[in-house]
């Protein structure tokens, strides 16, 4: 294993160079600091000391204090909380890189809104354009934000944002973004850095012909995928709960969610007339000149036939950018639903008396949808909840490791844990015979993805497991194995299932977000877990 420290060569040389004689100007002497940092992409790759004392040794990973792009003694308050209380010293290492990393590695731009950033030129119909807070939260060694990625990358340091003014401006900063994003281009999933940023835009290397159009400069990837809409609604929606402020329902956000609410219009609508049976082409398309039949959408990217009537909604993609089969996928519906309703609610408090019956009435349609054609009957499993359905019957039985999924249901609020028909779908889930993509090797197990293929799980889907379990034995194990497979101190994409030292992606911000959830969930629900017998739960707030 290579081994590679803070005080490599390159680095250190160029740090001491900064430090001997420092610019003039506390900023200026940060951008010098900055431009020593290595590119964490590759420092990922690799251990670094202080080492763990437990019998992983696992590395430290966390950039210096210099490189990180966002700092919060808040947040380093709860590293230390957590981990002086943790027995396992390899998992307290764990922690402590993932819990930060979000902060650490991919904040590339925030502003405050105090002061004026940027120069676009605006209109009457772009007032408060980009104004007030802004962030841009890429989801790591990709320069683009993903919706559905920042929202669950930031959601950890969603309790800290009433007592932390920094982290509040961060997470309503990137509700600002997030709307910009939305009203530009609502059909797409992952987007360039903000034109104020000065941040150079990434391309992805696709031949992508899509309707609506898009601009280039402004979006890296359009893939419609109904999930990140409810990931945007979830941002404001989380925040509003762990804070009571609404300071994001600016004209901007409301424009947003008017733009939300213009796609489910135009994605409840069958692939057929309901009275002439005549074709309706839908309102976004996808075509990609590709050899993966799940990187784009059948019949010339229109997707296969839907019926109408059912309260559902379509999702062109699914939250692992993989094409849907059947484009009523029921883990986005829940969560839009989900969300909606909680829309709602935040609404009603703000006197939006109308918009919130309006939201309400629209999530019961969904929820009632899922329940008529999502559910449906396993010959060895009883009731479950189907992955995707077309409304006339057909129905795909598996699970993803990406979230929204089945797996995840009541962690989204969709059900609560012990529902019958939800306890039913997650045996299945987790069963080889059950879920095509449950899969078992030699060094690991876990649901994977045809994003991936037929030999990589993902850790995120044990850390699901471990957060929808009320078993100690099954939590323990989830949180083992996981560990077991991040000798690198960090947790990544997914997993070799008969070779666990391979994987993809050693710097993925979301997984590890993902993880610290879990274990602060764990903190919470089952102490003893973690801390040791007779120990007090850990409740962050």
């Amino acid at each position: 294993m290579y081994y590679s420290s803070l005080r490599s060569w390159p680095f250190w040389l160029a740090i001491t160079a900064v430090m001997a004689s420092p610019p003039e100007g506390q900023k200026v002497v940060e951008d010098e600091y900055k431009k020593a940092c290595p590119d964490y992409k590759r420092y990922s790759m690799f251990m670094h000391r202080p080492f763990s004392e437990g019998e992983m040794q696992l590395p430290f990973q966390r950039p210096s204090v210099h490189c990180r792009t966002f700092t919060s003694p808040l947040v380093e308050k709860v590293i230390d909380d957590v981990t002086s209380r943790m027995v396992d010293k390899d998992l307290a290492r764990l922690f402590e890189n993932a819990f930060p990393n979000t902060l650490d590695t991919t904040v590339r731009w925030h502003v405050d809104g105090k002061s004026k950033h940027t120069e676009l030129k605006r209109g009457m119909r772009d007032e408060g354009k980009w104004a007030g807070a802004q962030s841009f939260v890429v989801t790591g060694d990709i320069n683009a934000e993903w919706l559905r990625d920042s929202t669950n990358q930031l959601l950890q340091y969603q309790p800290l944002a009433k007592k932390d003014e920094a982290i509040f401006n961060l997470i309503l900063g990137a509700i600002n973004t997030q709307a910009e994003y939305v009203i530009e281009s609502p059909y797409c999933n992952a987007f360039q850095p903000p034109a104020a940023s000065k941040l150079s835009a990434t391309q992805n290397g696709q031949e992508d012909s899509v309707h609506p159009a898009y601009e280039p400069s402004f979006v890296f990837e359009c893939k419609y995928e109904l999930d990140s809409l409810a990931h945007f609604l979830a941002l404001g929606n989380t925040f509003y709960n762990h804070t009571g402020s609404l300071a994001f329902l600016t004209p901007r956000w409301y424009k947003a969610l008017d733009t939300v609410l213009g796609v489910l219009d135009q994605q409840s609508q069958s692939t057929f007339d309901p009275d002439t049976g005549r074709f309706e082409r839908n309102a976004y398309t996808f075509s990609r000149q590709t050899n993966q039949g799940t990187e784009t959408l059948p019949l010339s990217g229109v997707g296969n036939p839907l019926n109408w009537g059912t309260g559902l909604i379509r999702s062109a993609f699914r939250p692992s950018d993989d094409a849907t089969i059947l484009g009523f996928y029921i883990p986005a519906n829940a969560q839009m639903a989900v969300e909606l309703k909680k829309t709602a609610d935040m609404l009603a408090a703000a006197k939006e008396v109308s918009r919130a019956q309006l939201l309400d009435k629209r999530a019961q349609t969904i929820t009632d949808g899922i329940w008529e054609h999502g559910v449906v009957t396993h010959k060895k499993y009883g009731r479950v909840f189907a992955y995707e359905v077309d409304g006339y019957g057909s129905h795909i039985l598996m699970d993803d490791a990406n979230v929204p999924s089945l797996l995840a249901l009541p962690i989204m609020g969709f059900v609560e844990r012990d529902d019958m028909v939800y306890q039913n779908t997650r045996r299945m889930l987790l069963n080889k015979q059950g879920n095509p993509y449950f899969l078992e090797g030699s060094a690991f197990s876990g649901i994977g993805g045809p994003h991936i293929g037929f030999e990589y799980a993902w850790p995120m889907s044990l850390i699901l497991q471990a957060m929808t379990s009320d078993n100690d034995a099954e939590i323990s194990r989830c949180i083992k194995l996981v560990l077991s497979a991040s000798s690198l101190g960090l947790i990544h994409e997914s997993i070799n299932v008969n070779h666990i030292h391979d994987y993809t992606r050693s710097w993925f911000a979301w997984a590890n977000s993902v993880f610290a959830q879990t274990i602060l969930d764990i903190a919470r629900r089952k102490p003893h877990l973690i801390f040791g017998e007779g120990a007090e739960a850990y409740i962050l707030e």
